[in-house]
């Protein structure tokens, strides 16, 4: 089953979507198999990490900007080349086992949703698959 999420993302930030991935399982009624949370676009992506301290989030940030800044040799014409490098190595996906009908994360893992050129509208898919 897939089902299709929105979202506003007015700054650069990791938007928390571990709920909306929950609901999407739930909703399937698949006990056991994978969900695969899918971002569809070039200048944000899917991680998971921790969410238990905003802090880690905050550092996560800065170390994207500092290790992906915008630089005057970029030429890419909408001049959002630091986004895309930021994307590209976030990743457009996500893939989560299913099990007993909730998405198997560790005690401190949230899904993410990452905005790394806002503000946008937003659209990310999960498609959840029994096996």
């Amino acid at each position: 089953m897939l089902f299709e999420y929105t979202l506003s993302s007015p700054t650069q930030n990791f938007y928390n979507i571990t709920e909306q991935v929950r609901e999407a399982v739930s909703k399937s009624g698949i006990a056991n198999g994978c969900a695969i949370v899918f971002c569809p676009h070039t200048t944000a992506g899917i991680t998971i990490n921790e969410n238990a301290d905003p802090d880690v989030i905050h550092d996560l940030l800065i170390g994207l900007d500092k290790t992906f800044s915008d630089r005057p040799e970029f030429r890419h014409g909408e001049g959002n080349s630091a986004a895309h490098l930021k994307t590209s190595a976030m990743g457009s996906s996500a893939t989560v086992i299913i099990e007993g009908g909730r998405p198997l994360l560790g005690t401190w893992q949230g899904i993410y949703f990452c905005e790394c050129d806002p503000p946008r509208k937003r659209t990310f898919f999960v498609k959840v698959v029994g096996g």
